[in-house]
């Protein structure tokens, strides 16, 4: 199995396998805390081989900087089944949407992915106050 995208971004679509993203991130600015992220979502596109036909489950976990969880797990499964074609690879597509997303302090975060039990990959996010929001003494 291979991970050709993973990514964080405002929004994304499967339309007839194609997997479209709109504005990747790794950086949310928010003036003060706790703050709550609207909307934004998590693309995967997956592809395995002939080998790794059957049941997957993948699961994406956001922690913060002490490793707990900020939000609940997301668990998703898919089933790869190749048939008598000939092709030696398919590609599963994942969109998961995040709504209200809450944070509770600046720091930094991840977001997690495991496939089958198995940890695969790691996004940074990094949340932060903008330049010049300190207050002055």
């Amino acid at each position: 199995m291979d991970i050709e995208i993973f990514a964080l971004c405002d929004a994304a679509t499967d339309t007839h396998g194609k997997l479209n993203m709109l504005g990747t991130f790794d950086a949310i600015w928010s003036k003060q805390m706790p703050t709550v992220h609207p909307h934004c979502a998590v693309a995967l596109r997956l592809r395995f081989s002939r080998i790794e036909e059957g049941e997957h489950t993948i699961r994406i976990n956001i922690i913060d900087e002490d490793g707990k969880l900020i939000a609940p797990a997301m668990n998703a499964s898919t089933k790869i089944v190749f048939g008598d074609n000939s092709e030696s690879s398919i590609v599963r597509n994942m969109v998961i949407n995040l709504q209200g997303l809450k944070i509770e302090k600046y720091g930094n975060y991840a977001i997690d992915l495991a496939i089958d039990g198995r940890q695969e990959a790691s996004l940074p996010l990094r949340v932060k106050e903008p330049p010049g929001n300190a207050p002055t003494p």
